[in-house]
């Protein structure tokens, strides 16, 4: 789905002023549009609903347990033209960018919650790998989308056998300071669609992988975990967790790569660095 194709579906929905006033602000799993005073978020496609009206329960009961979270500005997601689509209240202008630490005090508060009456799916950190794939199509060498679901494979069975150290819960389950908003009370949590109840160091182990991988500064990382209160890297199964979110993250950036050459090269560029075992490649986010 390009920005062309969200503004299409977002016009059909007729929600939020004109499609073509609305300022796009994300074009990912989700294209996300600031339409008037409430943000749009349209899905890929259909097989995201179920996740759509998930994130959705996940905002009101975040609500209710006070955690600073936005604000579901209807209570079921639309479904337009084979899309889901959700409503959201708009948050006032960020007074500055989030930092790791305030990421670190939400995610302390997250973790501290019992599980929701609804419940929570399991975090299903390589469930998405065999779509993206899908979805960059030939864009991919074959062989590298063959080594990336062998891989998919071994980590998902190494991390079911982990022992965890800290007691599994809800988990926000795409834990980065981009997914917080610094409005005038302080931080807000955004992107609640991977909220699910599994290993806490899930949360945890994107941070590590910021520090290692994306240039995210040592004293950035060291504030984040002295807010948070523990170092996920002291854990022994802190390396599972790693390689399945790489592998991941690996796939997620071929669902661009039809359209964006930008994205082939970064694909390309991520999985020759997991082929040689070469942990100090930089690699750049998308």
């Amino acid at each position: 789905m390009d920005e062309g194709e969200a503004r299409a579906v977002l016009a059909a929905a007729r929600v939020g002023g004109t499609a073509q006033e609305a300022r796009l602000l994300a074009l990912g799993e989700n294209a996300v549009f600031a339409a008037g005073d409430v943000v749009v978020k349209v899905g890929r496609d259909a097989e995201l609903l179920e996740r759509a009206r998930r994130e959705l329960a996940v905002a009101l009961w975040l609500a209710e347990a006070g955690v600073p979270a936005v604000r579901a500005a209807e209570p079921e997601p639309l479904l337009v033209e084979g899309h889901p689509v959700t409503l959201w209240h708009r948050l006032a202008d960020p007074v500055r960018p989030a930092e790791p630490r305030d990421l670190a005090e939400l995610l302390r508060l997250v973790h501290s919650l019992e599980s929701p009456s609804f419940g929570l799916p399991p975090r299903e950190l390589l469930s998405g790998v065999e779509r993206w794939l899908r979805l960059a199509g030939d864009a991919v060498d074959p062989a590298d989308a063959a080594y990336l679901r062998e891989r998919r494979d071994g980590y998902a069975a190494a991390a079911s056998a982990l022992t965890p150290h800290l007691p599994p819960g809800p988990v926000h389950g795409d834990a980065l300071p981009r997914n917080v908003h610094i409005g005038p009370d302080g931080p807000v949590l955004v992107d609640l669609e991977t909220f699910s109840s599994d290993l806490r160091e899930h949360d945890l182990v994107v941070m590590a992988l910021s520090r290692d991988r994306y240039g995210l500064p040592a004293e950035a990382y060291d504030s984040f975990t002295r807010a948070y209160g523990w170092d996920v890297r002291e854990w022994e199964g802190c390396s599972v967790l790693r390689g399945a979110r790489e592998t991941a993250s690996c796939a997620w950036v071929a669902q661009h790569a039809p359209s964006n050459p930008r994205a082939l090269a970064e694909f390309t560029r991520r999985v020759a660095s997991l082929r040689d075992g070469d942990e100090t490649v930089r690699w750049y986010s998308f």
